[in-house]
């Protein structure tokens, strides 16, 4: 069996248990861990620098020590003893960096904030070389401060924008804000404090909601600035400015000139709550919504001929219909059949009258037995019987009249489609002022869409005085079952729990109410819409199929709605007919006005004035109309302003992205496709970007009822207790943004949050480690590639890879991928490999030595690589890290954006040395594993008191192949580099197959390196040797062996041993010949430094 290494990631990493006075710890041995506390810090001066005294405390076991620079303070409260600087330590090439570990973001990001948001934008508009790229924002509501939603949906935006800065394009970003609807009429109507609206003009309102709303935007727009969002906010839109409602007003001008727009008198979702005709993208539904449902007889009074032949004589025959609506029979204009059903004659043992013949569908009769088993009317005691009398089919039915249960009027039955014998009795009770499928089949047959009630929910007087002024859904349902009840019609009451719509905004229940609405023609151009949308770019594509499902089902669009504060419709009424005036000289006239004095002028302006010329004296009294549009009609055709300031008519999409909530696929993604495809033929996005809510960390939906949300600034600047609620920054937030998998519904809450600003404080320890050692770097000082050793260039392989990595996680706006790349390779890449190995080197080499400086530019394109690559998630850190080694570039840019995206040349892309290394690895998690069973059994403590001789015990000839790539443990994003090694495979590219023993003796100088021992040996047993003649026994304390196997190349043996030199006193090494004197790589190196 192969044998990893799995708990033990050391023999190294940035923290230790031990503290020192210097800027980063050296050589200490510990695994970064969540366990690991926030380290304080203390501010000195040493030789004109500041250094940190740094602690943290941590689960991990300290393995190797360094000589402190200076002195060592122990983690206490008590004054620590002063140990004896090291004579040496002066020599040592400690890192010395001001970056700090805490990022104190609520403090100082606001000094780095102008340069990565309101400097960038216009800079990168100016100077970048690349194409425009658009990123088109959908408007909040000027409304209130924002929440967390709207957090994470400009994050994601910023992430992109970001991305695109850095790669050369010219983006443009321009925040917009949904002013006009209903939530912010409400908040006007509040600050009125009036109780009767009626006291209130249009203007009274629209004089307050405007205010409201442009205050509103001002506290959003500096809310938006400290999450770090870049954009043109001096250039916003706005959608109740003079020129947005114009274009606005242009859309609908042209798709009326289209044939689009008409006017109807026909049911629509009602508030009685809002008052005010609702689209289905403004309603939620409540899934146990409690109804009165009623089971009804209708008496029919003229019975078809095909019914007077199966009736009896001196019958009386009752239609059995079931509403979930009562309230809705005073409507009731007809009863609705299936032409192709078959009815059943019939008569109940328990009826009271024994006359009384019903109706109801053949395939229904089992619910007519329960129904009437528990009969309001019948007698109770046995068990119903019904008796059958004969049958008809629906299509027999047509001729037949029955009597309004509540009116007395003559009605006809109809036949329609839409009904089945799937629920109820087969029948169905139609009012054509309460449905659309009532409508539609009433509507070619000339019956009227009659509809008893107001704008509140409430019965007009046309409902009869036992009704009228009662509200429909309460009293007036349980007035109408009185009726019903008295009049002997009612069969059943059944309570009734389904599903049904409710205003998204005040929480209420809608009616279906027929009233005289403006609609857009969607069935006309769905099909268009569809085509459009084929080769949109849709993240995830998951969402593909709901947003082609809303639209699909759509055919027409209701766009008036009864409110004062919104764009007018602009069209007026004669007076005696109530005709609208509907044409392109009477529209394009109020166009003008409104460019000129703004959608005010609908209502401070004469009609006269309003009136085209060409209409005012043509003999006829005009009126003006007060719907005003959906607001999605508002924000659905924002589009424009792209067509109008920045056309791009070679593309097949006006901007090229999208993004908001999943509830916009029947809201504003539909809107703005419907209006776009209309008036260009084509989508208005090349990519829809589809985020989910937030829940909490239990999983529930975030609500202000539940007591369960996150304020965005509290997480920024911290609550009132900061102990209960830290101030983390800007940054945390971003990266809780990155990490999340945003296309689903995402959690956020204290315990999530402290585990992102952990991973950023890991980060910043990374950053601050490379800062600390890139100290005196110039960027002309590297060392060229193929003078660097073979560690340095698999890093920089490592570096091509991670780069790779990161930029396609960006282009596939899979940003948590790119944060998860992020931690694997500060974490495992760099913290528990490459540092850990190199920090030797960096710290005792001589300063100018070749392989010092190899190293530095390794790291100078490490950093380079990790600020660049987390710029656009956290800029903050980005910018602060770039700001400490500027200096490093021969020409430094004053932002870390200006300074290009990842660049990793292809030359890197060292795959022989990637699987050379994959086996290296393996074998130092084998020597982990004996360092860590020696210092257990208290033989060594730091890893440099040992000694390694690996025993070669007959390696076949043979090469990595397939076996190697499988048995390393890949990181859980290290997908493509998987894929690499395949794709390697699949070339026949092997390591030169070469055995374990050739390998091995290719890199016998840089094991010990590797392995962080003080010497690592080779031997050779003899082939197939199994005796273990040439060790000590097994169970000697002192030594401690390990057989490993690497599959592909062969087997070998590790055997652990206490070192036999001596210390040397400034590496601490055991190289030295002597006591107490320095190692053959120390003595020259300090001589050199001798006055």
């Amino acid at each position: 069996m192969l044998r990893t290494a799995t708990t033990y990631r050391g023999p190294g990493s940035l923290l230790s248990r031990n503290v020192f006075v210097s800027p980063i710890l050296p050589y200490s041995r510990t695994t970064l861990t969540a366990a690991t506390l926030k380290p304080p810090q203390l501010h000195t001066k040493s030789s004109g620098t500041t250094a940190w005294v740094h602690w943290s405390r941590t689960m991990a076991t300290t393995t190797t020590n360094t000589p402190p620079a200076t002195g060592a303070i122990a983690p206490s409260k008590k004054a620590p003893k002063e140990k004896p600087a090291s004579k040496f330590s002066s020599t040592l090439l400690l890192p010395k960096t001001p970056f700090p570990i805490r990022s104190e973001g609520a403090t100082r990001e606001a000094e780095l904030q102008s340069r990565y948001t309101t400097d960038l934008y216009p800079w990168q508009r100016v100077n970048n070389p690349g194409e425009l790229f658009v990123l088109h924002d959908g408007p909040p509501y000027a409304n209130g401060h924002l929440h967390l939603g709207h957090a994470l949906n400009k994050l994601i935006k910023d992430f992109v924008n970001r991305y695109r800065v850095m790669r050369g394009f010219r983006v443009d970003y321009r925040p917009g804000w949904d002013c006009h609807g209903l939530p912010i009429e409400l908040k006007a109507l509040a600050e009125l404090k009036v109780k009767d609206r009626s006291q209130l003009s249009p203007m009274d309102i629209r004089t307050v909601a405007q205010a409201s709303a442009l205050s509103a935007i001002e506290v959003q727009k500096k809310e938006f600035l400290s999450y770090g969002i870049m954009g043109d906010f001096d250039n916003g839109y706005v959608t109740m400015s003079k020129d947005f409602e114009t274009r606005q007003l242009k859309v609908f001008h042209e798709m009326m000139n289209k044939g689009l727009i008409y006017r109807a008198n026909k049911p629509v979702y009602w508030s009685p709550s809002s008052q005010t005709a609702l689209a289905e993208s403004e309603l939620e539904y409540k899934d146990d919504h409690k109804s009165r449902s009623a089971w009804v007889g209708f008496e029919v009074e003229k019975p078809s001929e095909a019914l007077y032949k199966v009736l009896p004589k001196s019958a009386s025959l009752k239609a059995v219909i079931w509403t979930t609506t009562p309230w809705t029979l005073p409507a009731n204009r007809c009863v609705a059949v299936h032409p192709k059903l078959s009815y059943t004659l019939f008569r109940a043992s328990n009826s009271l009258d024994p006359s009384a013949v019903y109706l109801a569908a053949t395939d229904r009769m089992g619910e007519m037995k329960r129904r009437f088993n528990s009969s309001t009317g019948g007698t109770s005691g046995t068990e119903v019987t019904l008796d059958t009398i004969g049958e008809v089919l629906g299509q027999d039915l047509v001729g037949a009249k029955y009597k309004h249960p509540l009116t007395t009027e003559s009605l006809p039955f109809i036949t329609a489609d839409y009904v089945t014998a799937d629920s109820g009795s087969g029948l169905v009770h139609t009012a054509p002022g309460h449905g659309m499928d009532d409508y539609k089949a009433c509507l070619p047959l000339g019956i009227e869409a009659y509809c008893p009630v107001d704008n509140v929910g409430k019965f007009t007087a046309e409902a009869g005085k036992d009704l009228e002024g009662l509200h429909v859904q309460t009293d007036g349902t349980a007035k109408v079952i009185d009726i019903l009840k008295e009049k002997g019609s009612l069969i059943q009451e059944q309570a009734y729990v389904h599903k049904y719509p409710y205003d998204w905004r005040t929480k209420k229940p809608v009616i279906l109410r027929a009233t005289s609405q403006w609609f857009a023609n969607v069935g006309t151009i769905k099909e268009d819409a569809l085509k459009a949308i084929e080769n949109v770019r849709i993240v995830p594509e998951s969402a593909r199929r709901r947003l082609e499902g809303f639209v699909q089902s759509r055919t027409e669009w209701c766009i008036s709605r009864q409110r004062s504060w919104g764009v007018p419709i602009p069209v007026l009424y004669e007076v005696e007919t109530d005709e609208p005036l509907l044409t392109g000289a009477s529209v394009q006239h109020i166009i003008n006005m409104v460019k000129e004095h703004g959608t005010d002028a609908w209502w401070t302006m004469s009609t006269e004035e309003l009136l085209a010329p060409e209409y005012r004296n043509n003999g006829k009294e005009y009126r003006r109309g007060f719907d005003t549009m959906d607001v999605w009609f508002d924000s659905g055709t924002s589009w424009t302003m792209i067509e109008e300031k920045m056309p791009r008519p070679h593309l097949p999409f006006v901007a090229d992205v999208y993004s908001e909530g999943s509830d916009q696929h029947r809201g504003w993604f539909q809107s703005s496709l419907l209006t776009s495809v209309a008036l260009t033929g084509k989508a208005p996005y090349g990519t829809l970007i589809t985020h989910g809510f937030l829940l909490d960390e239990k999983g529930f939906k975030q609500s202000k009822s539940l007591g369960n949300t996150v304020d965005p600034a509290v997480v920024i600047f911290g609550g009132k207790n900061l102990q209960k609620n830290p101030a983390y920054g800007t940054d945390v937030l971003r990266l809780w943004a990155a990490s999340s998998e945003y296309t689903k519904d995402i959690a956020i809450g204290k315990t999530i949050l402290s585990q992102v600003a952990e991973s950023v404080r890991k980060f910043r320890i990374t950053a601050r480690f490379l800062l600390g050692n890139l100290n005196g770097f110039k960027e002309n000082e590297q060392v060229k590639y193929e003078d660097l050793s073979r560690l340095d260039k698999f890093m920089l392989a490592e570096v091509y890879q991670f780069s790779k990595n990161v930029t396609s996680g960006y282009d596939d706006l899979l940003f948590n991928k790119v944060f998860t790349q992020l931690q694997y390779f500060t974490s495992t890449t760099l913290s528990s490999f490459y540092l850990d190995i190199i920090k030797d080197s960096l710290y005792s080499d001589a300063e100018k030595s070749l392989q010092r400086r190899a190293i530095q530019t390794v790291l100078f394109h490490t950093l380079n690589a990790f600020t660049r690559s987390i710029a656009p998630l956290a800029p903050h850190l980005s910018e602060e890290v770039y700001e400490h080694y500027r200096d490093c570039f021969a020409t430094p840019q004053p932002s870390v954006f200006r300074s290009g995206w990842l660049h990793a040349p292809e030359s890197w892309n060292n795959i022989q040395l990637r699987d050379e290394f994959s086996v290296l690895k393996q074998l130092r998690g084998e020597a982990n594993q004996l360092l860590e069973q020696a210092r257990a059994a208290k033989l060594i403590g730091s890893s440099l008191e040992a000694t390694i001789e690996i025993q070669l015990t007959g390696s076949p000839i043979s090469s990595v192949g397939e076996d190697v790539s499988r048995s390393q443990g890949l990181g859980p994003d290290q997908d493509q580099d998987h894929q690499q090694h395949q794709q390697f495979n699949d070339r026949h590219h092997k390591i030169s197959a070469w055995s374990l023993g050739e390998l091995l003796n290719s890199y016998a100088d840089e094991l010990k390196s590797l392995f962080i021992t003080s010497d690592v040996s080779l031997t050779r047993s003899p082939s197939g040797a199994t005796s273990r003649v040439d060790l000590p026994n097994i169970k000697d304390t002192q030594v401690f062996t390990r057989d490993v196997l690497v599959p592909g190349l062969g087997t070998c043996r590790m055997v652990l041993r206490r070192a036999t030199m001596h210390k040397c006193p400034r590496c601490w090494t055991f190289t030295s010949v002597e006591a107490d004197t320095l190692c053959a790589r120390c003595a020259p190196v300090v001589a050199a430094l001798q006055p």
